[in-house]
């Protein structure tokens, strides 16, 4: 029963996604949405229930096969892969590199109004 109980938080919090996202037309997935509701849903509460953390991590547990598919497209479009070869690394470095420098940037701000609350010294952004 915890089982059925968290799977039913979890595709409740996705239709809700999916009603927001087609209802205001939002070019953000429906899914997405949905775990933005459940992470509210789960600070406003302060824990994880049991039920639904069990669901989690029995879904965890089997997130490799979800790799499975995105394996099998990479095989089968193996050579137009090969024919836009460079504009796909190119994107890919690009976005990683944006990706760490946006994550610094912001670890860094949190990092000094952490420490300029608690008072301690360097906390000056």
């Amino acid at each position: 029963m915890p089982l059925i109980m968290g799977m039913s938080v979890l595709l409740a919090c996705q239709f809700a996604g999916e009603l927001v996202a087609r209802g205001l037309t939002l070019p953000i997935p429906g899914p997405v949405i949905g775990m933005v509701i459940l992470l509210v849903a789960l600070m406003t509460l302060g824990k994880v229930p049991s039920s639904l953390r069990m669901t989690g991590e029995g879904l965890l547990r089997y997130l490799t096969l979800l790799f499975v598919p995105a394996g099998v497209g990479l095989m089968v479009h193996f050579e137009l892969i090969g024919a836009d070869l460079w504009p796909i690394v190119v994107t890919l470095v690009a976005s990683t590199a944006v990706t760490l420098g946006v994550t610094a940037w912001v670890l860094a701000r949190l990092q000094a109004g952490h420490a300029r609350r608690s008072g301690r010294p360097g906390g000056k952004a």
